[in-house]
Parts: structure tokens; sequence; C-alpha cells
């Protein structure tokens, strides 16, 4: 079955909840989400919080999060959760014991990665007999954190390889993954290659975000933006082994470069055209709730993301969503055969928003022309 659910952004505090935990308030937004009729959340637990010193992971911040994800059951919502998020929101997240005269490589120092090991095993203990749990996503695109803390490609895969050995070796019947934003797939440098996307972890996941420059280049409801996440899913799969399942576990209409008055459009085209796509698992919308703009200093795309209000109030971008979830429940959606197949050229800056390769695939799109991606 086609999973639909959403990026769980708390209505009243952002991720900073954690600091000021509240259960009922986390109950009340689960219920907002479930009338969305959607069927998971992935969580955020923010790691500084919850691993203070390299020894410690906190048990009263552990039980917090077995509490919300019991607490989601309720609701009829299975749960995913990030562990090491490095970057939210634009805010980047380190533990004290990585900083200052502390510094340290997160990705390449043998004490911080089982400080990491450490954590996640910490949590899986606490959360793998959940029926509802959907296993762990490493950290939240934290091939952002490269620029901070360079790494080599074959040091990215030892410490993807290591982490996630740890995820199957403690938790084996969950799938365990990990993400990163696109650079991995449009910077030519960039140390996390395509293949690692693409072959490690349960699933392969992408992040579809066309503030990257596809709205901006080529406007907002243009052909590239609303096939952008299907072009995704495309070019991991490419990458990815045969029958290799994708998870779109973030997609949104982020303002200023799509309006609030064009969001619910984008989401309809968006995601229809993502329907059509082979070996989908999910769609995970970001987000479920805004971010009160009593907190300062996010880009203005960032507080208006939700499907619903901080008042857990549905949107019109909400109601579409809901709209489009029922209607692939009552009839499931039938992917496309992909008669033409285009062959991967260029480097990866030419796959991306402005390259050869990015406008070849999106010219058949506009053309009404559904293309796989071959990796020659």
């Amino acid at each position: 079955m086609l999973r639909f659910g959403v990026n769980y952004t708390p209505s009243d505090g952002w991720f900073h909840h954690w600091l000021d935990f509240d259960l009922d308030a986390v109950r009340a937004d689960f219920a907002s989400i479930a009338g969305l009729g959607l069927d998971h959340v992935r969580v955020f637990p923010l790691w500084p919080v919850f691993q203070p010193n390299r020894g410690l992971v906190r048990p009263k911040a552990v039980e917090q999060l077995v509490s919300m994800v019991d607490a989601a059951a309720e609701f009829g919502l299975d749960v995913q959760v990030d562990a090491l998020q490095g970057h939210l929101s634009s805010f980047d997240f380190y533990p004290s014991w990585v900083q200052t005269w502390h510094r340290r490589n997160v990705f390449t120092d043998p004490d911080v990665v089982a400080g990491q090991a450490f954590y996640l095993r910490t949590l899986l203990e606490a959360l793998r007999d959940r029926p509802n749990f959907l296993g762990l996503t490493l950290g939240n695109e934290t091939n952002l954190l490269a620029e901070s803390n360079p790494l080599t490609s074959d040091e990215a895969a030892a410490w993807l390889d290591e982490l996630l050995l740890v995820c199957a070796a403690v938790a084996p019947d969950q799938p365990h993954v990990h993400s990163e934003y696109d650079a991995v797939w449009y910077e030519d440098d960039h140390p996390f290659l395509p293949v690692h996307a693409a072959r490690k972890g349960a699933m392969m996941t992408v992040h579809s975000w066309v503030f990257n420059g596809t709205a901006q280049r080529y406007g907002p409801l243009s052909a590239e933006s609303l096939h952008h996440a299907e072009y995704l899913v495309e070019l991991a799969k490419a990458w990815g082994a045969p029958d290799r399942p994708v998870w779109l576990q973030e997609i949104g209409a982020a303002q200023p470069e799509i309006s609030a008055e064009q969001a619910p459009e984008f989401a309809e085209r968006t995601l229809a055209n993502v329907l059509t796509c082979t070996n989908l698992w999910g769609v995970t919308w970001w987000c479920s709730h805004d971010v009160d703009r009593a907190l300062v200093d996010f880009p203005e795309r960032e507080y208006e993301l939700g499907l619903l209000t901080t008042g857990r109030k549905v949107k019109p971008l909400g109601e579409t969503v809901a709209r489009i979830v029922a209607a692939a429940r009552d009839t499931p959606p039938s992917p496309v055969a992909r008669m033409t197949s285009v062959k991967l050229t260029g480097e990866r800056s030419s796959w991306g928003p402005g390259g050869a390769f990015f406008d070849e695939w999106m010219g058949l799109a506009r053309d009404g022309v559904r293309a796989s991606i071959e990796v020659g």
C-alpha cells in the first residue's frame, strides 16, 4: 500500500518543544494530522537535547520520545524517527561535545562516530518493539554538514555503512534509511555520491524542493517545478537496484517561490506526476503545522509550510492534500510504464536546474512523455 504522511513540526514551540515537552499538545497535533487521512509521521528528536554528552543519552528524553510514538499509535499513525538531525529549517544542531575547543569532525572522528552509534542503539532499544515504529533515518540532510566537516567520498561511505549496520543489528525488522539534500545529485564535488544515496539503507530517500533554483529559473508552476519530484525519484531509481523502493521523504510548497494561492495547485499537479512512478514507497509532506512567528530568525519560507496552522486549522493546502490522499485510498494510482529512457550524461551539475541533462528530461515531460533515466 502506498504510504502518505507528514513531517511533524509541533504546533507549539517548533522542535524546541522537547525542552518543555507536553504530551497533550502532541496528541492534539496528531489528532489534527490523522484528520487529514495520513498514516505516518516523521519526527525529529534534537540531537543535542537527547545526547548532551558523548556518554549520556538522557533517559527522560528517550521516555518522552517513546510516549510520542505511543501517542501516534492512538491515532493510527506510524512513526519514523530522525536521529542525527544535522540540519532543520536552516538551523544546524550539534551537541557541545563536538564544538568549540572540543571541535571534532562528526563524520570521521572515531570517538564521535562511536558516540553516535551509542545514541542510535539507545533509541532503537527503546523503540524497536513498538508496532507502529518505522525505523530510523540517520539524520535529516546530514550531508549539509560536509561543508564544515570535510570528508572524502570513501569516508562518507564508511560513515553510512557503520551507522546503518548498527541500526540493522539492533532493530533488524525496520526499514532504516539515510537522507541527503539534492547536492548529492546536483553538485560535482560533493562527497556524498548518488551511489551512496541509492544503494545504502533499506530504501532510497528523496527530498524535493524547487527553491533550489528550479522555481526561480523556470517559474513556480512550470513543467520543471511540477515534475521536479518525479524527476528526482526517477534519478534515484536509475542508481538503485531494480525494484528498490523510493521514499519521497520531503516535498513542500515553499514561499515566496510558491505563493499560498499557488500551493494547492502545486501540490495537486506535483503529486499527480510523482504517483506515476513505479517503486514509490510513499510520500511524506513537509510539514504538518506552521511555525509560530513569535520564533524569530527563520527564513521567511519556513513559517507557512504547514498543512495546518499553529492553531491546528486546516489550510487550503491541507484540504488539497487530504483530498488527494482520500482519492488514492479509494482508487490506488497506477504507475505508468515508461517506454522512453534517457541516458544520464555529463557531470552532476548538468543534472540540476539549468543543466543540459535536466533540461533534456524536462523537455520530454513538457511534451507529455514519461521518461525513465538510465545510468550510462
